[in-house]
């Protein structure tokens, strides 16, 4: 999960996201796919129909982050951690237990 400012303004919320190396993401068709550089070290892939935010990648990692809200379920996946904290919306609170990182 991620609080930081900018994810928040994109999903609208904490960013969920789970986590794959990018050369073993496959897609069916990426005819609507596109990406749109949020800053300087990263890039964010949306629909570009809907607008749905879809994954986020930073430059220079070989991996890429996959919005949960857009996998079909059972996804079996769970929260690991929260990064960010330091910037989480003051709305809600974090109460699961899990890792806090204050930045990354």
């Amino acid at each position: 999960m991620c609080h930081c400012g900018q994810c928040r303004r994109t999903s609208g919320h904490h960013w969920a996201s789970t986590h794959a190396p990018f050369d073993k993401l496959t897609f069916q068709s990426d005819a609507g796919l596109k990406w749109y550089e949020s800053s300087d070290w990263a890039k964010r892939g949306f629909c570009g129909n809907c607008g749905s935010s879809l994954f986020y990648r930073m430059n220079d990692e070989d991996g890429i982050g996959i919005a949960a809200g857009c996998l079909d379920g059972p996804t079996g996946m769970t929260v690991s951690k929260h990064i960010f904290v330091a910037h989480k919306g003051d709305y809600y609170e974090i109460g699961d237990g899990k890792p806090q990182i204050e930045t990354y």
